[in-house]
């Protein structure tokens, strides 16, 4: 089984591997039932979806009302004013089929005019405080992608006490130094904090730069078990953080296999020769 580990404050042991329900956009219902069956499997405890997802949310909410007591339930709004997080928060209710949800994020906020709308006066944040004082979410977290996302998430982390953040993590991302250097503070702030740390784009190999799109992720992911293997290892070899899982329900059972038999972080060298054997790129810059 995937090991376990305290979701920040929030007092949930979550698998360290979340289950990343954009997999579930364009897939069909028995598709997505499926994909249900092999978490259940794996013993993945924890979704995480959002509202842009396309019918992720469709997808979840037949599994609600059996499984909602299993799953830590997270979604997203990118909404940045109070009406329209509001509108769209109770709208991600209905879609998913339950009278609340566990965490409740701030989607994708990188641009600087957006973050001042979303975090002022009228902005989405009152729109999630005010969810959580009816009760209707537990907990508020901030995401995003993007290298100025480090940067970004210690404004926020400034402006509010977020619950969790959520932010890219892969090997080859981490040699930009100033990336590097802005995640480890973000990690500092939410150590300090016990704010929960998920991590995206852990099997990024590149981008798809022309060639065809044979997977639903908009990058193009490892494929092969072996390098699966090292790219998840690599990510749960740091402690306390979390794997959001690929955005592709085929690449899935690679990914929790390879989550299933964690047992220490490869080497610099082991991450070298991937890089050069699979050809990777930067996905941000």
């Amino acid at each position: 089984m995937i090991p376990k580990l305290l979701f920040g404050r929030t007092g949930h042991l979550s698998t360290r591997t979340l289950f990343g329900a954009a997999a579930l956009g364009g897939v069909t219902q028995a598709e997505a039932d499926r994909t249900l069956d092999l978490l259940l499997e794996y013993g993945v405890n924890h979704i995480d979806t959002a509202a842009s997802y396309g019918e992720a949310e469709l997808r979840v909410g037949p599994w609600m009302p059996r499984y909602r007591k299993q799953f830590f339930l997270a979604t997203k709004t990118g909404k940045r004013t109070y009406a329209e997080a509001k509108e769209e928060f109770h709208r991600s209710l209905e879609r998913l089929q339950v009278d609340s949800v566990d965490l409740i994020q701030l989607h994708a906020l990188i641009d600087p005019e957006e973050w001042k709308t979303a975090m002022g006066p009228g902005g989405a944040l009152e729109a999630l405080i005010e969810a959580r004082e009816q009760g209707l979410v537990r907990f508020i977290g901030v995401t995003g992608h993007e290298i100025s996302i480090a940067a970004m998430h210690q404004l926020s982390l400034h402006r509010f006490d977020f619950d969790s953040v959520l932010l890219p993590y892969n090997y080859l991302l981490m040699q930009n130094l100033v990336y590097a250097a802005g995640f480890e503070t973000v990690v500092k702030i939410c150590q300090a904090r016990n704010v929960a740390v998920q991590t995206i784009k852990g099997l990024t190999r590149r981008r798809w730069e022309g060639r065809p799109q044979t997977r639903a992720t908009w990058y193009e992911p490892l494929e092969e078990q072996a390098d699966v293997d090292l790219a998840v290892h690599w990510v749960l070899g740091r402690p306390g953080v979390f794997l959001n899982t690929v955005g592709d329900i085929h690449v899935l059972p690679q990914v929790l296999d390879a989550a299933s038999r964690f047992e220490q972080r490869p080497s610099d060298e082991e991450m070298q020769a991937l890089v050069a054997r699979q050809e990777m790129k930067p996905m941000f810059w």
